[in-house]
């Protein structure tokens, strides 16, 4: 039962991944079903129901209890923060989106979320102008070093 579980998983992240959330939502109730207390299939649950139903209290209920079973997981942070951004809250998911760089810093799908949301990072020297020559190569030289 636990492979079936996680197979219905797979197959949803897929079907979430290629835009199909309905197809998604359905594998992971089903998977939720088998296995109630992952917080795996918590987290894309309550994502999905946001997508699909629209059930925002639910979702965030399902995506942090997840969070709170797995706090050391980036995915949970993710599908929170895509979560508050589906409910329109764009403030409260950039900090769970943070939250979840903060665990791992190099998330691509986190990444692209801030970054689909336009966000930037604050620059080097904050008493400086953005554009500022002093910020544009010392943000080049901390992004190359990776300590951003």
């Amino acid at each position: 039962m636990v492979g079936e579980a996680e197979e219905l998983y797979n197959k949803g992240r897929a079907a979430f991944n290629n835009g199909k959330t309905l197809d998604a939502l359905g594998l992971f109730e089903k998977a939720f079903n088998m296995e109630p207390e992952n917080p795996r299939y918590q987290s894309y649950l309550g994502l999905c129901i946001a997508f699909e139903r629209g059930k925002i209290k639910e979702a965030v209920s399902l995506c942090e209890r997840a969070l709170q079973a797995e706090p050391r997981k980036a995915e949970c942070y993710l599908n929170l923060g895509r979560v508050y951004l589906r409910s329109g809250l764009k403030l409260r998911a950039v900090e769970v989106f943070r939250k979840g760089l903060s665990i791992d810093n190099k998330n691509p799908e986190i990444v692209a979320e801030l970054q689909a949301m336009g966000l930037r990072n604050k620059s080097i020297i904050s008493s400086l102008p953005r554009d500022h020559s002093l910020n544009k190569y010392l943000g080049k030289i901390v992004a190359k070093l990776g300590l951003r």
